[in-house]
């Protein structure tokens, strides 16, 4: 029997996905399960770590890790209809509780420094005062600002102050606030198509007036924007590295951008979507660092940079709105867990942050070439990938055909949780693909095995 961390992690994968795990039963320990199979500790860790980062195990400190309480499996194995509603949005709505690999978005779990934030935990806990218990202010706690401030002026090219940082409970929260802040409900706003699902739904919900902008090579097309929505009151851009297709906004059409805002008296908010993740650019420059005339409201998040389940994100607000963030975030807001703040704050003023960056910078550019050639290899010229800086997923799109949604979900069907490129779209011009996260791709030969789970069934839709 291989005893690698793949075999352990396989092991429980399927005992919880047969049943023989239930939620709520408790595992064997790290040390324990390591003598037992007579491995180093270091493998049973990571095999916990990437079916804790997947949803199927929790760790609950000194009562040990159990089998997620809450994973919700579904009743037969043998009724696949179910894990594909045929409803766009419910499909992929759902899919982000549902565990497997290739997920969009997801950071490298098995090389967060583990140890490090927990010592960090440690010390914010017993340094906790009295006051600190209170109402956290709705603000943020301000020395997390303060450190987030010069982060964003030292990799990001900004230049704000503290004063000038909201904290929020992530990219939903950031967006609410910003349009219940500045926005009324006759403004027109517009989006990029393709655009970010999750903040599509949310806009959908939110914005009467809604209307997206292409997108092509060079980022979203300014010149449509100024001919069909040049009254438009708000831009929503992912200019660094555009979700989904992953390319950069071109420095002209950042400028011809910046210039729509400015004489329109309208506002741009740059969400930095993986902007810290280029591979051949130390600094990629955000669209705010260009801003000469405070039209750029700036966000972003810590999902990707540390972990998903730390539902901490930040505005950077222009000078003049900062009374108004204010006065909404008082009402609207109830602030962030003060002890989470702490944690995070130190983890940045102590340079962890910076070199956990710096190490995923290369990681990800090593597993993204892996899943590339696993990607050629395995289906030749079905696919195909565009050249890109960085990111934290590629676009395997589709040579010929439009049945991306179907291919879609047969890859769901063996755990491998891709999204289909056609399902971003809004408007017309749709492209065709799967859009697959790496991150968490630990070789090539592992690329290998999880791109050939599906390859039968694939070939046959695809040929």
């Amino acid at each position: 029997m291989k005893s690698g961390y793949h075999a352990i992690y396989t092991r429980y994968r399927d005992n919880i996905a047969r049943g023989v795990l239930k939620p709520g039963d408790k595992v064997p320990a790290i040390r324990v399960l390591a003598e037992e199979l007579k491995v180093a500790r270091k493998t049973v860790e990571t095999a916990y770590a990437i079916l804790i980062g997947e949803g199927y195990l929790v760790s609950q400190g000194a009562r040990g890790t159990r089998v997620n309480p809450d994973l919700n499996l579904p009743a037969s194995q043998n009724a696949p209809a179910e894990q594909a509603t045929g409803i766009l949005p419910e499909s992929l709505i759902s899919q982000r509780e549902r565990a497997g690999f290739l997920r969009p978005g997801i950071p490298a779990l098995d090389c967060f420094p583990y140890k490090k934030w927990l010592l960090l935990a440690g010390q914010a806990t017993r340094s906790m005062r009295q006051e600190e218990m209170l109402s956290p202010p709705v603000m943020g706690w301000y020395p997390l600002r303060q450190a987030i401030a010069r982060y964003l002026n030292i990799s990001r090219g900004l230049s704000c102050t503290a004063e000038q940082v909201l904290i929020t409970s992530g990219y939903s929260g950031s967006l609410r606030l910003i349009l219940d802040t500045l926005a009324s409900r006759s403004d027109k706003v517009v989006f990029e198509d393709p655009g970010y699902f999750m903040g599509q739904q949310l806009l959908k919900r939110i914005v009467p007036r809604l209307h997206t902008v292409p997108v092509d090579r060079f980022g979203m097309d300014t010149d449509y924007l100024l001919r069909h929505h040049r009254d438009a009151r708000f831009a929503i851009v992912t200019p660094s590295h555009q979700s989904p297709l992953a390319v950069t906004l071109s420095l002209p059409r950042k400028q011809q951008l910046l210039d729509w805002a400015t004489q329109n008296n309208a506002w741009i908010i740059e969400d930095d979507y993986d902007g810290e993740f280029h591979y051949t650019r130390k600094v990629l420059p955000s669209l705010k660092s260009l801003d000469s005339h405070d039209r750029v409201i700036f966000m972003g998040t810590f999902s990707k940079t540390v972990m998903p389940s730390l539902r901490m994100g930040y505005v950077v607000m222009p000078a003049s709105t900062v009374a108004a963030f204010t006065d909404c975030a008082d009402i609207v807001t109830s602030g962030q867990p003060v002890l989470t703040q702490k944690i995070l704050t130190t983890f940045l003023s102590d340079g962890h942050f910076f070199r956990h960056l710096k190490k995923m910078r290369a990681l990800y550019q090593q597993r993204r070439d892996w899943m590339i050639a696993a990607l050629h290899e395995v289906y030749g010229e079905r696919f195909f990938t565009e050249q890109n800086d960085g990111g934290m997923h590629i676009v395997a799109f589709l040579t010929k055909g439009s049945d991306d949604r179907d291919v879609a979900r047969i890859w769901q069907q063996h755990q491998l949780q891709v999204n289909a490129l056609s399902e971003w779209y809004r408007g017309s011009g749709k492209r065709y693909g799967l859009v697959m996260g790496y991150n968490n791709v630990r070789s090539y030969e592992e690329a290998l095995i999880l791109l050939r789970k599906p390859l039968a069934e694939t070939l046959r839709l695809l040929e």
